[in-house]
């Protein structure tokens, strides 16, 4: 199960629309790691020229890595992550996300970094567990 949703979230969800930042809530403490390091990204990207923000890092262990994979495969999740935090996310493999600021997507920059030649060139044996 990807996030912990309280019954009376889940009770809200049935009876209707709910606000996203209960939605938001949840998946700060269901996948804490994912949600820290997004926001992490979208501070460094505020704080900065550079045109985007990337992680690097392989996550500590498989937990974090299941939890930035869960956070990254929902377009629920990764849309209200996205509006959240004012950015525009950009995944290459098992952790190397990037934050770029909304208005970047369909730029040069974006479109290369979400390229298929990027995603070929960001590939090494050791992602091909993850």
């Amino acid at each position: 199960m990807s996030l912990d949703v309280s019954p009376k979230l889940l009770a809200e969800a049935g009876q209707g629309d709910i606000r996203e930042e209960d939605f938001v809530d949840t998946v700060r403490t269901s996948l804490p790691y994912a949600y820290d390091l997004i926001g992490s990204l979208a501070i460094e990207l505020r704080g900065g020229t550079a045109e985007f923000a990337d992680n690097q890092t392989p996550p500590p262990s498989e937990r974090e890595r299941g939890q930035l994979l869960r956070a990254l495969a929902s377009d629920a999740i990764r849309g209200a992550l996205e509006r959240h935090f004012g950015v525009s996310l950009a995944f290459q493999n098992c952790h190397r996300v990037a934050a770029f600021r909304p208005e970047a997507r369909g730029g040069e920059t974006y479109t290369r970094f979400t390229s298929v030649r990027s995603q070929v060139l960001n590939q090494s044996p050791e992602f091909r567990d993850c």
